[in-house]
């Protein structure tokens, strides 16, 4: 299953959207907080391109934000997303 990565704020609205999809999906995921630690908002920022909250990874895929994971979710593709594995061979 490919680890599903949630970096955000306590209080961004957005944030707790997509952590609400989320858990109602039944999809576990990592919630990592950026409101106390600007070097790795600073860094998130760098590596996804964008300077908003959340910002969303399943596996190596950058999803985006809410509004991004939220139409994944409504295209039918967030599932098999995160139930994809990646084969080693």
């Amino acid at each position: 299953m490919s680890e599903v990565v949630l970096y955000g704020t306590r209080f961004c609205p957005f944030c707790t959207a997509a952590r609400r999809l989320l858990t109602a999906k039944g999809i576990n995921y990592r919630d990592i907080p950026l409101d106390s630690d600007p070097d790795l908002r600073a860094q998130i920022m760098t590596k996804s391109s964008r300077n908003t909250v959340p910002q969303i990874w399943i596996g190596e895929l950058h999803v985006g934000g809410y509004t991004d994971l939220r139409q994944l979710e409504l295209a039918g593709e967030l599932e098999s997303l995160t139930n994809s594995r990646v084969e080693l061979t």
